[in-house]
């Protein structure tokens, strides 16, 4: 049986101005992503960086892309009396968000619209700053690093958790198959670009004390995500919301459909009688603002 694109799959477009991979949740797609996604995957993120926060009297914590509010409430379980301001580019995300505090007696919060960096968060006011999983990209990883070390306090700490270098390696490979199969050199050499997008563990560091962040460290806690086949792995809202969105992003293909149809149904080839596991190298670092 051979594993060739039988029709079309197209993911979800982005709003004009908003970058590819980071799609604006609209109210259905904010609820899917905090029922779905939250538990299933941006948990492994959030679990990681909440064992590294520092514990700090009256915290004051801005929280970057903040979508839904995760881990907000877990962030004022631990500090009682911690102020969590989080931004994001979605208002139905924010709504959410918004609910959720309102369910915990004594959190304080306050969810705001973001455009585009930098903020209008205060420079020099916060204890902690915090984002999960950003856009691979080194730019823009350094633009969020550069808006953490404004709004930092000194000796604030800044926290980053994302997919490292080797994440949705088994992804990447079914697509350099595609391009041998299909002689295809233009996705053959997106593959090997988008596979150097990602950080590793020292390289993550080092793009923290470029930013003038001190005491860095990185810890990785690598994990995979099971899937029952190529229909469940592109219609899972993990895959349709932040996977495969921000893989089309990093390839920066004009036309992506055909490739990715192959993937769909090499899954169900490959993979027929067990599950197919997707990579995921978790990773988390922190660094202090310098004084």
């Amino acid at each position: 049986m051979s594993a060739e694109p039988s029709g079309p799959h197209r993911q979800p477009t982005p709003p004009s101005g908003v970058p590819r991979g980071r799609l604006r949740l609209g109210p259905a797609e904010a609820a899917i992503f905090e029922t779905f996604v939250v538990p299933r995957y941006l948990s492994l993120f959030g679990e990681l960086a909440l064992e590294m926060m520092a514990e700090s009297e009256e915290a004051q914590i801005a929280h970057l892309y903040c979508r839904t509010g995760y881990p907000d409430r877990g962030i004022a379980l631990r500090m009682p009396g911690a102020h969590v301001v989080g931004v994001d580019a979605s208002k139905a995300a924010l709504e959410l968000a918004r609910a959720k505090a309102s369910t915990m007696p004594g959190m304080v919060s306050d969810y705001r619209l973001l455009e585009e960096l930098p903020t209008t968060l205060p420079a020099s006011a916060f204890s902690h700053a915090l984002t999960l999983h950003p856009l691979a990209n080194p730019d823009e990883r350094a633009k969020v690093l550069t808006e953490f070390a404004r709004v930092l306090a000194p000796h604030g700490q800044a926290l980053v958790a994302m997919p490292l270098r080797g994440s949705f390696q088994e992804l990447a490979d079914l697509l350099r198959e595609y391009a041998l199969k299909f002689d295809d050199p233009e996705v053959g050499r997106a593959v090997e670009e988008a596979s150097l997008v990602r950080p590793t563990v020292e390289m993550f560091g080092a793009e923290f004390e470029e930013a003038g962040f001190d005491f860095v460290d990185v810890s990785l806690r690598p994990t995979t995500l099971g899937f029952q086949s190529g229909r469940d792995f592109f219609e899972d809202p993990v895959a349709r919301l932040l996977i495969l969105p921000e893989a089309q992003l990093n390839l920066k293909l004009a036309d992506p459909d055909k490739a990715f149809n192959y993937v769909r149904e090499a899954i169900d080839k490959y993979w027929s009688d067990g599950t197919f596991e997707l990579t995921v190298n978790v990773g988390c670092a922190t660094g202090r603002r310098l004084p």
